[in-house]
C-alpha cells in the first residue's frame, strides 16, 4: 500500500510553502526531538504536513508518560479563514497536560481553498494521517471541536471505512444543523458559503443532522446563554439521535459561545468530566 509521507516541521510561526511541497509518498513519519522552541503557542509541539497547501497541517502534542488516547482538536470561526488552528492550542496544552495526545488540525477554509469538499477533505485526511505517527496507538481517537468545528468533528466520526476511526466525538456549540443554522443566519450564512449554496435535504453527507443516527457516542457541550451558535443546534441533535437509538448527550454549561474553549473554565471542566469516562 502506498503511504503518503507526513513531513515533520519545526515548531515556529509560519511553515514554507516549499518545505510543505516536499512531501513523498513513501516514508513514515518521524518526530524531531531537536526542533526549536515554539514562537507562536506551540511550545514545542510536532508541526506535520498532511498535503502540500500550507493550511494541510496539524500540531501534534504528546504527553509524557502513557498517552490516554488520541484527542483531535478542531478549531472553529464558521469555516472562514480568518480563523486558524491557534484557536485550538491552548485546548491542546490542557489536554496534555491530563494525559492526552493532541492533535491540533488546520485545513483549507472559506477564502483560502476550502469549502465543499476541501474542508472535508482535509479534515478527513488529517485524522488519517495518525496511522503514519510513530509510536500512535489509535485504538482511542476522539474528535474535539468548537462551532464549526464541532460540525467537523460529529462529521468526521461519522465517515466510512476511514482509515483510523473515531471512537467518539464532542462537539463544543457545534452548528450541527446546516440546515437550521442556514435559516437563523448563523455567522451570516456561513453554512451557505461551505457548500456553495443553500443547504438543504441533498446535503446529508455533509451535514451531521441528518447522519443521524452515528455509532459512536457524541457528547454536545454547550453553553446556555450561547448568543453565536444558540443551545438548540445541539438539544435538536440529541434529541433525534436519541430518538434514533443513537448514543448522544447534552451537557449545559454556564456561559456563552467562548466559555467552551477555556481551558479555565467550568465548561472545560465538564469537557475534561467526558474525556474521563471516555479514558
Amino acid at each position: 500500500m502506498r503511504r503518503r509521507t507526513l513531513l515533520v516541521l519545526p515548531a515556529l510561526g509560519l511553515v514554507p510553502s516549499a518545505l510543505l511541497s516536499a512531501c513523498s509518498e513513501e516514508s513514515a513519519v518521524t518526530t524531531d526531538p531537536t526542533s526549536g522552541p515554539a514562537t507562536d503557542g506551540r511550545e514545542g509541539a510536532e508541526v506535520v504536513a498532511y498535503g502540500d497547501d500550507p493550511s494541510q497541517l496539524a500540531e501534534l502534542h504528546r504527553p509524557e508518560g502513557r498517552s490516554r488516547g488520541v484527542v483531535v482538536v478542531i478549531h472553529g470561526g464558521f469555516w472562514k479563514s480568518a480563523y486558524d488552528l491557534t484557536l485550538g492550542q491552548p485546548l491542546a496544552r490542557a489536554l496534555v497536560a491530563e494525559g492526552w495526545t493532541a492533535w491540533n488540525i488546520e485545513y483549507r477554509r472559506v477564502g483560502n481553498g476550502g469549502g465543499t469538499p476541501q474542508t472535508f477533505d482535509d479534515v478527513a485526511a488529517a485524522i488519517d494521517a495518525l496511522a503514519d505517527v510513530e509510536g500512535l496507538d489509535t485504538s482511542t481517537v476522539v474528535t474535539l471541536g468548537h462551532s464549526a468545528g464541532g460540525h467537523l468533528a460529529v462529521w468526521a466520526a461519522g465517515r466510512k471505512d476511514p482509515r483510523v476511526a473515531v471512537t467518539h466525538a464532542v462537539s463544543q456549540a457545534g452548528v450541527l444543523d446546516l440546515v437550521m443554522s442556514e435559516r437563523m443566519g448563523l455567522g451570516g450564512g456561513a453554512a451557505a458559503a461551505l457548500l456553495g449554496h443553500t443547504p438543504g435535504p441533498d446535503d446529508a453527507q455533509w451535514d451531521p443532522q441528518q447522519q443521524i443516527p452515528l455509532e459512536v457516542p457524541v457528547w454536545c457541550v454547550h453553553g446556555i446563554d450561547d448568543a453565536i451558535v444558540p443551545l438548540g443546534q445541539s438539544e435538536g441533535y440529541v434529541v433525534d439521535a436519541q430518538a434514533a437509538g443513537a448514543q448522544a448527550e447534552v451537557v449545559r454549561v454556564p456561559g456563552d459561545h467562548p466559555v467552551v474553549i477555556d481551558p479555565g473554565s467550568e465548561a472545560w471542566a465538564a469537557t475534561v468530566e467526558i474525556l474521563d469516562r471516555i479514558a
